[in-house]
């Protein structure tokens, strides 16, 4: 995808070689294969892991250090801001056009561990959105787990399709989506309230369709193969996908993101239409 020569974004917090100290939450191997299994692309469910992590970490410290950034880090996060300045030019036009104030959260870059208000969390965690405090998180070594270990195809617009699924769930905060959601799944069962997951997921999946077709309307910054980078993810992190590979078999009443085919349809809708009035995704719950 084309992206150099991009302006810089406000927005941008750049915290890899840092550490900064004090509990870690214990990823790597199993922990951290269970860790994305439940949290992939989840950003509203970041919160409800921190207990059980911080149990698992056991108090361990970590040790505070700091260094200098290679260039080819300082590359990828200019590649990272790129996105994020398009995600403020997209999602500000939109609410614009709909008589509202688009409000631009922070997009931290950390390395290993990172503390947040949803509580502490690693790069076994996968990217996600914090709530509490506005801001997308990402660890970059999460996609190289997922060309190594998941199969993705890989490629710039796999990540920047991760992003604009991280700002879609920024932009259910903003518009009152996501703690509508959560006082819906208050009384249901596991199984009705992970549909609404489910829900909440595909939505985010259908906004990063939107701003794709936005941006590509708005800067003509797509490429030959940037949407089959996005679909590759998308197929990839499907709950179904992922069950399947880690331990053989499906259990659909546990899916708390959709499929791969639901992933990659949201994202196709919008990405086709561009019309965030046609992401009703709650409305399709069995």
């Amino acid at each position: 995808m084309k992206w150099s020569g991009r302006r810089s974004s406000e927005n941008f917090e750049d915290r890899r070689g840092m550490s900064s100290g004090g509990k870690t939450i214990v990823g790597g191997g199993i922990i951290g294969i269970i860790i994305l299994l439940l949290n992939v692309f989840g950003g509203e469910n970041a919160q409800m892991l921190t207990p059980i992590l911080e149990q698992m970490n056991q108090g361990k410290s970590a040790p505070t250090e700091q260094r200098a950034l290679t260039a080819a880090e300082i590359e990828e996060g200019k590649f990272i801001e790129s996105i994020l300045v398009d995600t403020e030019d997209v999602w500000g036009k939109i609410f614009q056009e709909n008589n509202m104030q688009y409000e631009r959260p922070n997009l931290v870059l950390f390395t290993d561990a990172v503390e947040t208000e949803c509580g502490n969390a690693t790069s076994a965690s996968g990217p996600f959105y914090c709530p509490g405090d506005q801001k997308v998180y990402m660890d970059l070594a999460f996609f190289e787990e997922l060309k190594t270990k998941f199969g993705t195809q890989g490629g710039d617009f796999a990540t920047a399709y991760v992003i604009a699924h991280e700002i879609g769930h920024h932009v259910q905060t903003l518009l009152g989506t996501s703690a509508k959601m959560r006082q819906m799944q208050k009384g249901k069962s596991q199984a009705e309230a992970n549909k609404l997951s489910v829900a909440l997921e595909l939505q985010a999946d259908f906004y990063a369709g939107v701003w794709t077709h936005y941006n590509q309307k708005m800067n003509n910054f797509l490429e030959e193969g940037d949407i089959d980078e996005a679909l590759s993810a998308a197929h990839a992190v499907g709950d179904d996908a992922i069950q399947a590979k880690i331990q053989g078999h499906i259990v659909p009443e546990s899916f708390t993101h959709g499929t791969s085919a639901q992933r990659k349809a949201w994202f196709m809708k919008g990405y086709k239409t561009g019309d965030i009035k046609q992401g009703n995704t709650f409305a399709e719950i069995d």
